[in-house]
């Protein structure tokens, strides 16, 4: 998936720093904004179990398949449908199942009546997020695979395995500049290329895990933790926005949608960290009720709450600390009229350890 600001350069730094912090080994590790999978599947793959948390139903979507599936899927109830899976190789399985999604006939439905090439020329405004042939396809591939949950010809595993497939092949070929607020005005080279399912492989491993889908202030009154890691969205635009779209493909519920992106209702999935006058207040009512022994923070230099207010907020919880790591500006942050000079940012990884 193309996200901004993904922890991916950072991710030696944050284990490194927590390792150092935490004394137990097999602690739970919960990512309470697991809007990117980098943090959180790093951790699953270091053998840990894993709680993961998101309000974007897309991002809930990606994280019930990375996270929540960790054993291989048998699409038992399919083989009525695709004989192929009748072989005795359950490495073959999600190939079988994905191909026979690939060869579907195309479907001109809500997606390609609406964020396609050809038939948004009739509209107002031409939105040109997919061409013609892979809006389609997306059509018939996400219609297949609800018909197939409604008629439980797959389970729940199964469901999210296939959904997170098709929204990470379908982003690839999406004419955008990495998010969905706009589009681009004419087709880019890859936006070109047809979307071919290819497995969201996810990694194996023996324990359970847990994925929501809740606001973050509300979770954490009903839950427990051993070590959070937060990672809050940085500026003032909302992610709801920033990836409308897929949010709209993942729960295909055919949405009111308006204005010159075709943006759907976003109004119940604002978070309050994007807000410069609520972000300080949500951030304390967080910490001040979170139940957990290590809670870690990561947040730059340059965004909507300063050092001092972090500082002050998370030290109500008893010791804090705070490590640092410089690194390269990502190359969009040029282009948002943010006017930054530096080619560098620091990366704060502020923490606590709770005794109280």
């Amino acid at each position: 998936m193309n996200y901004l600001w993904s922890k991916k350069s950072l991710i030696e730094f944050i284990e490194k720093s927590i390792n150092s912090v935490v004394s137990e080994k097999n602690y739970v590790f919960s990512d309470l904004f697991a809007w990117t999978w980098i943090v959180w599947r790093y951790f699953k793959e270091k053998w840990h179990s894993v709680i993961a948390n998101d309000l974007q139903y897309y991002s809930f979507v990606l994280n019930k398949n990375y996270i929540w599936n960790h054993t291989d899927l048998y699409f038992s109830w399919l083989r009525e449908v695709i004989p192929e899976l009748f072989v005795w190789n359950v490495n073959n399985y999600k190939d079988i199942v994905l191909n026979y999604l690939n060869s579907l006939e195309w479907k001109k439905w809500f997606i390609y009546k609406n964020y396609s090439v050809w038939w948004t020329k009739k509209s107002e405004y031409e939105r040109m997020y997919f061409s013609d042939e892979n809006a389609m396809k997306c059509d018939a591939i996400r219609s297949k695979i609800e018909k197939w949950k409604n008629k439980e010809l797959i389970n729940e595993n199964e469901y999210y395995f296939l959904l997170t497939s098709l929204l990470e092949n379908i982003d690839k070929v999406a004419n955008t500049a990495s998010v969905y607020w706009a589009f681009l005005k004419k087709l880019k080279k890859s936006a070109q290329n047809l979307m071919t399912l290819k497995p969201a492989n996810f990694y194996l491993n023996d324990h359970e895990h847990m994925v929501y889908n809740s606001d973050v202030n509300e979770l954490i009154k009903n839950t427990s933790h051993d070590v959070v890691y937060l990672d809050p969205p940085y500026n003032e635009r909302q992610y709801s926005a920033n990836y409308h779209v897929l949010e709209t493909i993942a729960k295909y519920d055919k949405p009111k949608i308006k204005g010159k992106t075709w943006m759907r209702d976003y109004s119940k999935q604002k978070s309050l960290y994007c807000k410069k006058t609520e972000v300080k207040n949500s951030f304390r009512e967080l910490i001040q009720n979170i139940d957990a022994k290590y809670v870690f923070l990561s947040y730059n230099c340059e965004w909507l709450m300063n050092i001092e207010d972090i500082k002050e907020i998370m030290s109500s919880r008893w010791e804090y600390w705070v490590f640092t790591k410089e690194y390269r500006r990502f190359k969009a942050d040029k282009t948002e009229n943010r006017n930054h000079k530096k080619s560098s940012v620091t990366e704060y990884l502020h923490y606590v350890k709770i005794t109280n």
